[in-house]
């Protein structure tokens, strides 16, 4: 689930470039994110949610889970 919800803010953005761009790290670090690591850092989940508008339980279920988060988080 949470490739699911780096997949969808990628799209969202338009590729892997604009969203590294709109976050301030590199291509290769959101390519990482997907292909090796698995998931987002901590650190970036809410400037993702802020840049796409996929909200913080998509991106990382384990540190904001649904039941909890889904009316803190912005909903897509």
């Amino acid at each position: 689930m949470m490739i699911e919800g780096l997949k969808e803010a990628i799209e969202r953005i338009g590729g892997q470039a604009n969203l590294a761009r709109a976050i301030g790290v590199s291509k290769a670090h959101v390519w990482n994110w997907l292909n090796r690591e698995g998931h987002v850092p901590a650190q970036h989940v809410l400037t993702i949610e802020d840049a796409t508008g996929v909200p913080c339980w998509r991106l990382r279920p384990d540190l904001y889970p649904p039941e909890r988060f889904k009316n803190a988080c912005k909903q897509s």
